[in-house]
């Protein structure tokens, strides 16, 4: 990649340091200024891990620190970008991290390059291995998530993506940290690798191991024992506090878990190897504080679960789990946070059991099930720290006294952020929303999958809602955005129709959404989709699911901000083909963008921008097998990067049952000219 141009290496520092290129700032700092972007040699890297490390001294007096800063980057940086150069500013941007924030940054060093780190894996695992401090009015995991916020802000990660219907959002580490963090957790014996470019290499102390795939094959025998080097003495791995492996396929230390009596943390997550026998031991370390089993083949979980009394954090998503979960569940009383979603099978769900109510410190839950159950319809209005719920309902008929009193538990549950809720059966089950006697006023997320007549008015009075979703329905245009528009913080919206009553689809200038950003339309589309002017301008992303061989008629003319527009639809549609040609003969007509604002060609400064846009912004492309080629479009425009997946569709019940994803279809886009 190309440096950037001095007036661009200018407006992206002045955007990370004080919020936008244009501006003012003292006088004082403008040499100083000049002298440390030219030291970055128009890097982007480079510039906005300096920048972050000035984004606290933005006055005058703060010249001795900019000085400082100046005479610590390498000269050699200025005529001779190297890669030294630039492990000598990345581990500048750490050094002047405040000292809680070291340990969770090193701490990252534990997932491999290029991986998906998930927001809660992590912040669980923070506190689990007590590297939250406690503060004074705020709970553990509200210090996690401020600790969290700073690091984005400071470029030390980047956000990654979004998954619109579990709320999940993902995180990443450029691998330029990823190496300085590698290298720094080692040094100070914070983390030991095993496993890949790691192999053959010994510890002192091993207290948190994580393993990059096999150790010297998968069937090698366990060490008990890592040797020293310089022939010291031996180290008993039995003193392991945490315990993670990835892409671990069958490795016999795991047929050693039931040893390691000190494990605070056992994340097992997508390891192939893992069986029943595994969790049986797993059920023995009464000190787990954090325990995943997430995307493996297990398929029972023992009663003895009941007896991990410390148990905080409880993934086993994307499981064969056949019965869900033992009624022993109800004993884990400090259990904060419960993970059960299925993506292959959203019908196959652990039913909430009675006895929820003794789990006084559930914080969320993802994914269950309702069955026709009074007590537990009532228990769930008890969860009083219950702030994240994704809940489906049926498929059996649930009576009306259970749909009235799940009505009245969620209204009780002011605490709620994140409510997700479902409809298993054919029915309009939904219909006990408009019940609701209040809403959980705070809510920030909120979807509702399956029939529904008319949104219930109370979704208009939910002014923290930033994003909401609607799966499987049949309302039409005006019956949704004139309760939406009443929405003031709405940044994305995501709908999805069953069946589209009208031929078109019309956006009108009535219902303007002022700050929505994020745009999804799936689901069965009218022939014709016109968004007015003046009612979404601020449109940055729009994604549109289109028909297999109706052609849908559609414009960008009114979406002056839009950056980025996706099609999705079934392999080889003749429809996909046309709207994509549309699509790209509407961009050309745009005039010819600043490059640095649209930043295209400048991939470092535009995942820094999307740090400053957290849970805003959906992924697109990064499923394996992606292929990205960049096309020159016209002369008015630089370049086009054009994203293009093959996917087979989805069965017909799978395509009806659950939110599409990536991964099952064919994904095209396009990034635009703003």
């Amino acid at each position: 990649m190309l440096p950037l141009k001095p007036e661009d290496s200018k407006k992206l520092f002045l955007r990370r340091v004080f919020g936008s290129t244009d501006a003012s700032y003292p006088k004082e700092l403008e040499q100083v200024m000049d002298d440390i972007l030219k030291k970055c040699g128009g890097l982007p890297l480079a510039i906005v891990s300096i920048a972050s490390v000035l984004a606290g001294h933005k006055s005058s007096g703060s010249i001795d620190k900019w000085e400082t800063i100046c005479k610590s980057i390498g000269s050699q940086m200025e005529s001779s970008p190297t890669l030294e150069g630039m492990r000598q500013i990345v581990t500048l941007s750490f050094n002047h991290l405040p000292h809680e924030l070291k340990g969770c940054m090193m701490y990252l060093s534990i997932f491999p390059e290029d991986y998906a780190i998930n927001k809660y894996r992590l912040l669980c695992r923070w506190i689990a291995e007590g590297l939250i401090s406690e503060k004074r009015g705020l709970t553990p995991m509200e210090v996690a998530e401020s600790f969290l916020d700073e690091l984005l802000v400071r470029s030390m990660i980047e956000a990654d993506s979004l998954e619109h219907f579990t709320g999940e959002q993902f995180y990443r580490v450029h691998d330029m940290l990823l190496e300085v963090m590698v290298s720094k957790s080692l040094e100070a014996n914070f983390v030991s690798l095993q496993g890949g470019q790691y192999d053959g290499m010994s510890y002192d102390k091993i207290r948190r191991l994580s393993i990059h795939g096999n150790i010297n094959g998968p069937d090698s025998p366990p060490k008990g024992k890592v040797t020293r080097h310089r022939g010291a003495e031996e180290v008993n791995v039995q003193h392991l506090r945490s315990l993670s492996t990835f892409q671990l396929q069958g490795h016999k230390l795991l047929d050693e878990l039931g040893k390691f009596t000190l494990l605070r943390v056992l994340d097992l997550e997508g390891c192939g190897g893992v069986t029943n026998m595994h969790v049986r031991y797993a059920c023995q370390l009464r000190l787990l504080k954090f325990l995943s089993f997430n995307n493996t083949n297990i398929t029972s979980v023992p009663p003895q679960l009941g007896n991990l009394e410390h148990l905080q954090t409880l993934y086993v998503g994307n499981t064969t789990l056949l019965d869900g979960l033992p009624e022993t569940v109800t004993k884990l009383e400090r259990l904060e946070h419960l993970q059960l979603y299925k993506t292959a099978r959203w019908d196959i769900m652990w039913t909430l059991p009675q006895g929820l109510s003794k789990m006084k410190a559930l914080h969320s839950v993802a994914v269950a099930r309702l069955g026709n159950n009074l007590k537990v319809a009532e228990e769930l209005g008890e969860l009083e720290q219950l702030q994240r719920l994704c809940l489906f309902i049926g498929p059996e008929t649930i009576g009306e006294d259970v749909l009235e009193k799940l009505a009245l538990s969620l209204s009780k549950r002011y605490s709620l952020r994140l409510l997700k809720i479902g409809d298993l059966s054919e029915g309009k089950t939904l219909n006990f929303l408009h019940r609701l006697p209040k809403p959980p006023r705070l809510l920030r997320s909120l979807a509702i999958n399956g029939n529904i007549e008319g949104l219930p008015s109370w979704v208009g009075s939910l002014t923290y809602l930033v994003e909401f979703t609607l799966w499987q329905t049949d309302l039409v245009g005006d019956q949704l955005f004139r309760v939406l528009c009443e929405l003031p913080n709405l940044k994305i919206l995501v709908v999805g129709w069953k069946q589209y009553g009208h031929n078109e689809l019309v956006v009108c200038r009535s219902h303007s959404f002022p700050v929505l950003r994020n745009l999804v339309f799936g689901g069965i589309l009218p022939k014709v989709l016109r968004i007015e002017k003046g009612s979404m301008e601020n449109i940055e992303t729009i994604e549109l699911r289109v028909p297999y061989n109706d052609e849908l008629e559609w414009s960008i003319e009114h979406l002056t901000n839009l950056r980025k527009a996706t099609l999705k639809g079934n392999k080889d549609s003749p429809s996909l083909d046309l709207a994509l040609e549309q699509m790209k003969a509407e961009n050309d007509k745009r005039p010819k963008p600043n490059q640095f604002q649209h930043r295209r060609l400048l991939p470092e400064a535009r995942r820094a921008d999307n740090q400053a846009m957290e849970g805003e912004r959906q992924r697109h492309g990064r499923d394996q097998g992606r292929q990205e080629a960049e096309r020159g479009t016209s002369p008015r425009q630089t370049t086009t990067l054009l994203r293009l997946q093959r996917r087979r569709a989805p069965p017909p019940a799978a395509a009806f049952r659950n939110p599409p994803r990536l991964d099952e279809e064919d994904a095209r886009g396009c990034d635009l000219a703003t």
